[in-house]
């Protein structure tokens, strides 16, 4: 009787090992491993920011805008780590549960980042300028990235 071969991680593709499988376990680890890219992207645009601003003299918009830069992208991540888990799970989730998820994790980040530009204003309007900003850079990596599917 012969046993049953369970494949190993060197049976598994290119195109396997960046996609979740439901019963796989979700973790912030894999996210930040999928996402290093905008990761990267998204400290350089902090650096940028003190050093534009900075030598500007402005300390705080500089702060502001890297403020705005890493709030886009703890939103990103936890984005990408609810969708993982969601994924994991193996379970549809419902549009009505989509939606709601989706409002208030976008409430939550409006209302902190208004907070933060009323409350070091005229300064604070960076940190929205900062969320624009990575808004732009999330969807270039994603942009990007889809080109790079199509193409192949």
């Amino acid at each position: 009787m012969s046993q049953p071969t369970t494949p190993t991680p060197a049976t598994t593709t290119p195109a396997d090992r960046g996609v979740a499988h439901p019963g796989e376990r979700a973790s912030i680890w894999r996210v930040l491993r999928d996402q290093r890219k905008t990761l990267y992207v998204g400290a350089a645009f902090v650096v940028a920011s003190f050093w534009v601003f900075g030598q500007l003299g402005r300390w705080g918009l500089a702060g502001c805008v890297a403020g705005g830069v890493v709030l886009g992208l703890v939103n990103h991540l936890a984005t990408e780590l609810w969708l993982l888990r969601t994924i994991t799970s193996g379970r549809e989730i419902s549009r009505n549960e989509m939606i709601g998820a989706t409002l208030v994790r976008l409430l939550v980040l409006s209302v902190v980042a208004v907070t933060v530009a009323v409350v070091f204003w005229p300064d604070g309007i960076g940190l929205l300028l900062g969320l624009a900003i990575f808004r732009l850079i999330a969807l270039m990596m994603t942009s990007v990235s889809l080109l790079k599917e199509l193409k192949s």
